[in-house]
């Protein structure tokens, strides 16, 4: 129950690695808002925690939208009375090699996985930075990153390019949220077993789990746990750093 009595909000929490943060983060304790455009899947999931008698809620947001978001923001302000916690889970790929890449893919990659971030850690920002004018409560925003941002991906021209920016943006917003009380950090995971990753040809899977010393795909669970360590008191030291959830990929 490392996550007791906060108040979290995972975007793109309905499925994949944000499912999982999800759920770890309830196990632990804390109450969760599920931000996705994807209603039907959210409204699921918190049928299913209500039934658990865990305190979750879903919003319908855009995270390219900046109304969308800022109204999100305020909406789970008032439903939980605090925030403590924001993951910038949500993104999308559409691959293409650079000669090959449409304008409109690379515009949609950047406004989901770099723009969306930005938006969501904004608006939940200022409030948070309000909040922790009058409690000591740790606050944390965590961001996801790739390791192809650290080492580039044939094809991913665009989704390089906003989990890179990812990286920059945590370094900085580390630097000038700290003093308000306000932890940054990202989490660069790897090949893990996501639905996306599994419509990837396997023998094209085959290839790329040559890279992983581990030689398995990594479980969404496996970044959600590390998400939970970074959002816990344990890590309340912990801010402007990046961890590899990545099997030994980048080594």
């Amino acid at each position: 129950m490392k996550l007791e009595a906060k108040v979290a909000i995972v975007t793109g929490g309905s499925q994949g690695i944000g499912r999982a943060t999800v759920e770890r983060f309830a196990r632990e304790g804390a109450r969760v808002a599920i931000w996705d455009v994807d209603t039907d899947k959210g409204e699921t999931l918190v049928r299913e925690f209500r039934e658990r008698e865990v305190d979750a809620r879903f919003f319908r947001v855009d995270v390219t939208s900046t109304a969308s978001v800022e109204d999100a923001a305020h909406k789970t302000n008032d439903a939980f009375g605090a925030l403590h916690i924001l993951v910038n889970n949500a993104g999308i790929v559409k691959d293409s090699t650079l000669l090959k890449m449409e304008e409109t893919d690379f515009d949609a990659v950047i406004g989901v996985n770099l723009k969306g971030v930005f938006n969501c850690t904004r608006a939940v920002a200022r409030i948070m930075s309000d909040q922790a004018k009058t409690d000591q409560a740790d606050r944390s925003i965590l961001n996801a990153s790739s390791v192809v941002a650290l080492y580039g991906n044939f094809g991913q021209t665009n989704y390089v390019a906003t989990k890179a920016g990812v990286i920059g943006m945590t370094r900085t917003w580390a630097r000038e949220l700290g003093r308000k009380g306000i932890r940054v950090n990202a989490v660069a995971p790897g090949f893990i077993a996501t639905q996306m990753v599994k419509t990837i040809p396997e023998a094209v899977r085959d290839k790329l789990l040559e890279r992983v010393p581990l030689g398995r795909l990594g479980d969404p669970a496996e970044v959600a746990s590390v998400y939970a360590f970074l959002a816990s008191e344990d890590a309340r030291y912990v801010t402007g750093t990046v961890i590899s959830v990545d099997g030994g990929a980048v080594i």
